[in-house]
């Protein structure tokens, strides 16, 4: 097995096609992995695979032409956009006399890079180390020199291979059993942010579309953000103000196209805060020409991982790349909203938020009420609210005429000293039939 420089590294980009047609796009998103993974691209070369090889996935032709290329480009790396097979890889390696990464690869070794927090840490080992059980004998191939049928050649190639498989599948289920717990605990943060009974809004979106900026923009927080894919993998949730209440915001990673599937099954805890938002702010890069193509990718994902459902608010992010572009809120044309705005220079997030409150304000609490003398904190935190229209005092205590979200009167309820707003409740939806 080639050994991994520690710097940065000159990169042969191959690109496998079907047919004679070849989306720009995805070899451009493809040049972005490979520098966000740190990789200087020195050359790319298309390979058209209508009839798949089954031991190097392109032809024979294509691979000696691959190899004249990095030989004269100085690649020391050869990166395929496409799952290889471990034999593949291996296949490869040897014909190229070069490392080869498949785009899974790539993007594990990017995750690795960007997590911060101990659960993504766990997560991105988790996925490296399945990905690396299947390619487990590459890192023996030096035992390939020994011989069978001579004394003192009879090499303990395959019994080390053994036990490095036993070793690899105890650290699996370490880190399984770890990831598990993390899980427990993240599902009491969650309920109890369920239990304040504030709604909850997570950021999704493709990669790179400015979801990060959007959330330190809006709360104020300093989550990393940079220009380049996968910027941020760990999920950040924090409060924020909306039109007529408060809500609870989550910023997760951010999706590309064909997303591995062992990628979304290790960052589950982080896809969650997806599946089990209220609603969803789908962040796009308004700039990018191929924004309804991102649009449908992330609604794949999100069909996959259970969240295909759940109501949006698509949010046009970098408007400010737009000759012209005002921020401002259109008309739905399919059941979603749409606000055009820019995270960066903070332009249209009032948009954004009076759009949060039109969803979330739909329901509201709207009566009279008599609070006891011994209700003043209750009077007061209505009165923080502006939920008080009117009211009148007595020798029994205060009346007060309110009209407050119902979201917010079922998180005073929730702290234990709103009860007396039940009666004042709208009647639940019914069920469609």
């Amino acid at each position: 097995m080639f050994e991994r420089s520690e710097k940065g590294e000159h990169a042969l980009l191959v690109q496998p096609h079907r047919g004679s047609r070849l989306e720009e796009d995805v070899l451009e998103e493809f040049v972005e992995l490979a520098r966000s993974a740190g990789a200087t691209v020195v050359a790319s070369a298309n390979a058209r695979i209508d009839r798949p090889n089954a031991a190097t996935l392109i032809g024979e032709g294509k691979v000696e032409e691959l190899k004249a290329i990095a030989d004269a480009s100085g690649a020391d790396l050869v990166l395929v956009n496409h799952a290889l097979s471990p034999v593949q890889e291996r296949n490869l390696e040897r014909a190229l006399q070069r490392r080869v990464i498949d785009r899974t690869g790539l993007i594990l070794d990017i995750f690795a890079q960007r997590a911060q927090s101990h659960e993504g840490k766990l997560q991105v080992e988790l996925a490296q180390l399945k990905h690396l059980a299947t390619r487990l004998v590459r890192g023996w191939t030096h035992l390939e020199r020994q011989r069978g049928g001579s004394i003192g050649l009879r090499g303990p190639g395959e019994t080390q291979l053994e036990t490095d498989r036993r070793l690899l599948q105890t650290r699996l289920e370490q880190l399984q059993r770890k990831l598990d717990k993390v899980e427990v605990q993240r599902t009491q943060m969650r309920r109890a942010r369920t239990r304040s009974e504030l709604p909850r809004v997570a950021l999704v979106g493709y990669t790179n579309a400015g979801k990060s900026t959007l959330f330190n923009a809006l709360t104020g927080a300093d989550a990393y953000a940079a220009d380049q894919l996968f910027a941020t993998l760990d999920p950040t949730v924090r409060r924020i103000d909306i039109s007529g209440g408060q809500a609870i915001l989550a910023d997760t990673v951010g999706f590309v196209r064909d997303l591995p599937h062992d990628l979304v099954a290790a960052f589950r805890s982080t896809l969650s805060e997806a599946r089990e938002a209220d609603l969803l702010l789908h962040v796009i890069d308004a700039a990018d020409p191929h924004r309804d193509d991102r649009i449908a990718q992330v609604d794949a994902v999100l069909a996959e991982i259970g969240a295909g459902d759940l109501p949006q608010i698509l949010v046009f992010n970098k408007i400010d790349r737009i000759d012209g572009a005002v921020a401002r809120r259109d008309v739905p044309t399919d059941a979603r909203p749409r606000v055009w705005l820019s995270a960066r220079d903070r332009i249209g997030l009032d948009h954004l938020r009076d759009a949060l409150g039109d969803v979330f304000a739909m329901r509201r609490v709207i009566g009279e009420l008599h609070l006891p003398a011994e209700s003043g904190r209750l009077r007061a935190r209505l009165h923080a609210l502006d939920a008080v229209r009117s009211e009148r005092h007595d020798e029994t205590g205060w009346r007060i005429a309110i009209d407050l979200p119902e979201t917010e009167a079922l998180r005073l309820m929730a702290a234990g000293d709103a009860e007396m707003l039940r009666p004042l409740l709208p009647e639940p939806e019914p069920d469609p039939i």
